[in-house]
């Protein structure tokens, strides 16, 4: 018998409504993930043994020209070093060399090579399958659903969640979301 003691954050409501779910939920691996809690309204996809995946994203802070290899982003990201990063589908996708996660109020991801476009502040990165010298980045895991519930993570432990299909949830308050991320839920109405 292991006997847990934690406390809990209390975490803010993210969704208006949920109007469609997957029957009995889904199981989210949580080895690639690098933060200590998966937000509800978080994307997910699956892979080919029917496993969920966290999309990855994280904002961008500040403004970063077309001949930059280095990413200042908001914190509570789950990228780490080896990820590739692009910042479209269709576009140049390269892996993380470091992440310098030393300042307070943001990390710095440095890639291998630059995107080779000007990234603005605001702007989301997302986790891509593959390096793309090219025009051919897709996405690692392509966006099939939204986490339903908050939930911590537990090394070593893949959780069960609910998963919405289709709802309302309120953008502000959930992970960053890409233009591609969203058009691949269209039954997801972002408010």
């Amino acid at each position: 018998m292991q006997v847990f003691s934690k406390s809990e954050n209390r975490s803010t409501v993210n969704w208006e409504s949920k109007l469609e779910g997957v029957p009995g939920g889904i199981t989210v691996a949580v080895v690639d993930l690098s933060q200590a809690l998966v937000s509800d309204g978080t994307p997910v996809g699956k892979d080919t043994n029917g496993l969920y995946h966290v999309v990855k994203t994280a904002r961008v802070k500040t403004d970063t020209g077309a001949s930059d290899a280095v990413y200042p982003v908001e914190k509570g990201h789950n990228f780490k070093k080896g990820d590739f990063v692009t910042n479209k589908l269709g576009a140049k996708a390269y892996a993380i060399t470091a992440i310098d996660a030393s300042a307070a109020d943001k990390d710095v991801i440095t890639l291998g090579t630059t995107l080779g476009v000007a990234v603005k502040a605001g702007d989301v990165l997302f986790e891509a399958k593959a390096e793309s010298a090219t025009t051919t980045s897709a996405f690692k895991y392509e966006p099939w659903g939204m986490v339903g519930t908050s939930f911590d993570v537990v090394i070593g432990d893949n959780h069960l969640t609910d998963c919405v299909v289709r709802g309302s949830v309120r953008e502000s308050n959930i992970p960053p979301i890409h233009a591609d991320i969203k058009a691949r839920l269209p039954l997801i109405r972002f408010v």
